[in-house]
């Protein structure tokens, strides 16, 4: 399969300001060791390896390190954050002040009154820049997949004490807190950066000069690219990833991928021979403008609302039957702005694929509680079809999803979910009596689902609404377009084209989130050439920023027909 695990974006003028390898490193940072008098601050974002550390004091060889990490709370600092964890598993409450909110100000005083005058300084940790004025000032950068390893490693939160916890606690700790107020830090010092330091593998270290990476982002935000994809495995996952994605075959299965988070992905870009991984949030955050475009930003702010993944179940299990919030409800018990609606495109099925979706006629509103609550405490299994519509599922059927709406994907499906962003808000109503590749219940939570579910999306409006809701826009000799979804509940419009020519589309007014769904490849060009040919293979998701305008697609061969699904905000 032609599928690429690692798609790089090749950053043009800065071949020569990319050093890969300790030994690298340490030559270029030793050049600042020559300075007697010399502040060198190495920021860093929480979760990077000491090991950093180590090297940074083998190239500098300063005369006084300072800590900065000394300057949080310590024992304290859970307590403070408390009101934003809360006592739930997986979700807390979306956190919106600043790092300093967490300073400890007689440590602050005291790092601060350390700094000496004279000396060759290091001031190293998160926050680093709060301390002292920087001579030359690095960021050590680290992705967000990368930190979730290091937590279910071992790996505590920052100045926590919880290595053994449950790495989804340490995730939640992290997802609503510690990368808000990271985020946050790391775009104020970013225009003021010298290098950036990528620590995402351990004993391979990467530096780039800060003006070829913040150049090297305003470029991605002018072409088409990809986001790295992850891949995990999961109590119901499957075996179609495995081989449509290249994947290793001894693994037992994999049920997700996300290949279309820029929250969570990564980006490559490449510098001459070295290849740089930085957190896709930097782009975001860096160029949301650029990105998203005006009305998106004025909208939703430096955020993408929009996100792909997969979820595999194709020789797995049916996922757990769940429900989203309505807005109201997340906003009001998460401090999130907008929810998660989403729909499941079918990339494959198969003969027995479904999927199950709204309430049948009739439900019964309290003998669903007592059956669910029962099951959940060791009664009967909870009969899911007695209350619940179960569709047949084939490749490219589209089933839309509306926050409130009652649903899962059942055994022998392959999704492509598109969504809004907000995606740590399932509330899962029964998990068919399993337990989860921790050998734990994975996380229920009734009260919040019997909430959020909407009684009335029963099998006829479901049916009429939220099934293959397809309108044609144009069939032509051309192409065909057609609108598939979503529901006029959601901002996302997406679109499905189906061509052996070429299709013409302009991004100006809001980014474009494409897969190519159905073909083996596809070309992307600019009618003005405004970037180069870019192109994409079978089931790999790419974004095209609004800079980059209007846009062309054909298929990458002649005479072969592509299909391919266009995801992007409703505009009026």
């Amino acid at each position: 399969m032609s599928y690429d695990k690692y798609p790089e974006t090749r950053i043009a003028g800065h071949e020569g300001e990319a050093w890969e390898g300790a030994g690298a490193v340490v030559a270029k940072l030793g050049e600042l060791a020559h300075a007697k008098d010399h502040v060198l601050v190495v920021e860093c974002y929480p979760g990077v390896d000491r090991e950093v550390l180590e090297l940074v004091c083998e190239a500098f060889k300063p005369d006084t390190v300072i800590n900065s990490d000394d300057i949080f709370y310590d024992d304290e600092l859970t307590s403070r954050m408390q009101p934003h964890l809360t006592d739930d598993r997986v979700r807390g409450v979306m956190y919106y002040g600043r790092l300093e909110d967490f300073i400890d100000p007689d440590a602050f005083a005291q790092a601060k009154a350390t700094v000496p005058s004279g000396d060759r300084t290091l001031v190293y940790g998160v926050g680093a820049g709060l301390v002292a004025e920087a001579d030359t000032f690095i960021y050590c950068d680290l992705a967000r997949w990368e930190i979730e390893l290091r937590y279910r490693a071992g790996m505590p939160n920052f100045r926590a004490h919880n290595e053994g916890e449950d790495p989804l606690r340490k995730i939640k700790r992290g997802y609503f807190v510690e990368w808000r107020v990271a985020d946050k830090r790391k775009m104020e010092v970013f225009d003021h950066v010298d290098y950036f330091l990528d620590s995402n593998v351990r004993g391979n270290p990467k530096l780039v000069s800060g003006p070829a990476l913040r150049d090297g982002l305003a470029q991605v935000a002018r072409t088409p690219f990809r986001l790295v994809p992850y891949f995990d495995p999961g109590v119901w996952g499957g075996q179609w990833m495995k081989e449509v994605c290249g994947l290793d075959p001894a693994a037992d299965n994999y049920a997700w991928s996300f290949d279309g988070v820029p929250e969570e992905n990564s980006l490559y870009l490449r510098l001459g021979d070295v290849r740089i991984e930085v957190p896709a949030q930097n782009l975001v955050l860096y160029q949301p403008v650029e990105l998203l475009g005006m009305k998106n930003y004025c909208r939703f702010g430096a955020e993408f609302p929009i996100r792909f993944d997969f979820l595999d179940t194709v020789g797995g299990q049916n996922l757990s039957l769940q429900v989203h919030p309505l807005t109201e409800y997340i906003r009001s018990h998460f401090g999130m702005t907008y929810t998660q609606d989403e729909s499941y495109y079918l990339l494959d099925a198969g003969e027995d694929g479904a999927v199950f979706l709204g309430l049948k006629e009739g439900v019964d509103k309290e003998a669903f509680e007592r059956d669910l609550r029962a099951a959940q405490e060791g009664g009967p299994s909870f009969p899911a079809e007695r209350y619940v519509n179960r569709f047949p599922a084939k490749k490219h059927d589209h089933f839309l999803i509306p926050a409130g709406t009652i649903h899962c994907s059942a055994a022998n499906a392959m999704v492509l979910e598109i969504s809004a962003t907000p995606y740590n808000f399932t509330f899962k109503l029964w998990d068919w009596d399993r337990l989860g590749l921790d050998g734990l219940p994975r996380p229920i939570h009734i009260d919040d689902g019997l909430a959020n579910i909407q009684w009335d999306r029963t099998t006829g409006w479901v049916c009429e609404n939220l099934v293959n809701a397809t309108e044609v826009i144009h069939n032509g000799e051309d192409y065909l377009e057609e609108h598939t979804g979503l529901h006029e509940l959601e901002f996302i419009e997406t679109r499905r084209f189906t061509t052996r020519g070429v299709t013409e589309h302009d991004a100006t007014e809001g980014f474009h989130m494409l897969n190519l769904v159905d073909g083996t490849s596809a070309v992307v060009e600019s009618p003005i050439g405004a970037f180069s040919p870019f192109v994409v293979h079978y089931a790999e998701t790419f974004i095209v920023p609004a800079a980059t305008g209007r846009y062309t697609i054909r298929p990458e061969h002649d005479g072969d027909q592509i299909m391919f699904v266009k995801a992007y905000v409703r505009q009026r």
